[in-house]
């Protein structure tokens, strides 16, 4: 219960979250550039600020510098002329104001409240203590500078000098008012332009993941009516070059992959069909003689002839098994083979055959295999032999560099060169009528070279001058072990 009361803002929280991929990379880039652009507006009012601040400051100061530089030399005028936007006055130890600049005379501007106190004099009316303790210049003339308290937008530097006139304070005043408009219009137009740039973002983006997405709906539009059967369409590619075109030729690839799947599929079908009708149909003739002629003479032909077609049927039955097992990929247990002994033990338990077969197997010739499929593979490429040779076949096994090597070569007519690739194709008979004769169903070869490819070798027809040469490679698995 408390779980489930933990997770139920979560999913409150993931159901705000957009859905689409155009509207979480809208809404990603948006809050990225108003973050950004926020932040930096917040630094660029700061950094103005400080600098304007600066530059009323420094003003003031020359100011006080230029009037004390005065005060040092001789006696001051009561009227200060030549101060550059600011307000200046020296009082001296007394607090007798001294000197002061024409805004302060009346009749020419707006008095300042009262400055702070000097020392030795008492401290200044209650305006210029509202909040604040003021450090006044020691003897020494270290400056001070600070805002008057009731006038929040002046910046007051304070000088010590000692002159003709006694010991001076100069107080130099600068309006703090440019810093304040500055900021407001800066302020202003940032509150402006800042949310018209974040729009402007989100449009764009909005925009150009529509542009870049559309394809990525092209091909998912596709796919989607595409059906078993009509594999023959392919999605459109874009001619971009980017991700979204290697994802159109990547699936244009699958779909020819799954097409040419869907095409074996349904010609294995045929023809495995095509296979098992003959000798069912065989059989039922061969059954309906026997009841049509109960003539016990006949008997023994016609079962012998039945149990033939129906040795065939079951050969067959178990290499479409076979077939079946190989194309789904399913493990099979696997053990390290001395392929030497193996392959001698096979050819020495075959029945007596047509052709005697000369073994010339090498030693050290282990791999890692299931010992029943590389039995099986063996005996299908002997079979072959068998149904072609004329007077000799030879198997020979070898190890070269990394790779065991099988070849099984026979003195029959051989495979032409055209044909070399399409031997292994399943039901294929280069001498059809021929193939029939001797009980073969094409898939001998395509199961052998499955076999081959399923513990990662190779089967093909090699160049030979006289008769066929097969030749198989496989993975080896290093020397034979110690008293093998």
């Amino acid at each position: 219960m408390r779980a489930a009361l933990c997770r139920a803002p979560y999913r409150a929280l993931r159901r705000l979250v957009p859905r689409s991929v155009r509207a979480r990379a809208t809404f990603a880039a948006t809050a990225v550039v108003a973050l950004a652009l926020g932040g930096t507006a917040l630094a660029l009012v700061g950094v103005l600020q400080a600098n304007l601040t600066r530059d009323v400051r420094q003003n003031a100061a020359r100011q006080a510098d230029k009037v004390a530089a005065l005060a040092e030399r001789g006696h001051l005028p009561r009227i200060i002329v030549g101060t550059d936007n600011g307000t200046v006055r020296v009082i001296d130890e007394r607090g007798s104001l001294i000197a002061t600049t024409s805004d302060l005379v009346p009749g020419f501007g707006l008095s300042l409240p009262p400055l702070p106190p000097v020392p030795a004099v008492p401290p200044a009316p209650e305006p210029f203590d509202r909040g604040r303790e003021w450090r006044l210049p020691d003897p020494a003339g270290e400056r001070y500078v600070g805002q008057l308290m009731s006038d929040s937008g002046q910046q007051v530097v304070s000088v010590s000098v000692n002159g003709p006139d006694g010991n001076l304070v100069v107080y130099s005043s600068a309006s703090l008012g440019p810093v304040a408009a500055a900021e407001r219009i800066a302020t202003a137009a940032l509150a402006v332009a800042l949310p018209l740039l974040v729009a402007l973002v989100a449009l764009v983006t909005w925009r150009v993941t529509g542009r870049a997405l559309r394809p990525v709906e092209a091909i998912r539009s596709e796919v989607a009516e595409i059906t078993g059967h009509d594999l023959h369409r392919r999605v459109p590619v874009p001619g971009t070059g980017d991700e979204v075109s290697r994802l159109a030729v990547t699936v244009n690839s699958t779909l020819d992959r799954l097409e040419d799947a869907g095409q074996r599929q349904r010609r294995f079908i045929a023809d495995a069909s095509h296979e098992l009708r003959s000798p069912i149909a065989v059989l039922r003739t061969q059954l309906e003689v026997a009841l049509a002629h109960p003539d016990p003479e006949l008997w023994p032909e016609l079962l012998a002839d039945a149990l033939q077609d129906t040795v065939r049927l079951q050969d067959l039955a178990a290499d479409l098994l076979l077939l079946a097992r190989l194309d789904a990929a399913d493990p099979v247990a696997t053990e390290l083979l001395d392929l030497d002994v193996l392959f001698a033990d096979v050819l020495d338990a075959r029945p007596a055959d047509r052709v005697p077969v000369r073994a010339e197997l090498a030693d050290g010739a282990r791999v890692l295999g299931n010992r029943t499929w590389l039995t099986r593979m063996l005996t299908n490429l002997v079979d072959n032999a068998q149904r072609y040779a004329d007077r000799r076949i030879e198997v020979q096994l070898a190890v070269e560099d990394d790779e065991v090597v099988l070849e099984v070569r026979d003195d029959g007519p051989g495979i032409p060169e055209p044909d070399r690739e399409r031997v292994f194709e399943r039901f294929t008979r280069l001498d059809d009528a021929r193939s029939r004769e001797l009980g073969g169903a094409g898939l001998g070869l395509a199961i052998a070279r499955d076999l081959a490819e399923h513990h990662g070798g190779t089967l093909a027809a090699a160049e030979h001058p006289y008769g066929a040469r097969l030749v198989a490679r496989l993975p080896s698995a290093g020397p034979p072990a110690q008293g093998s």
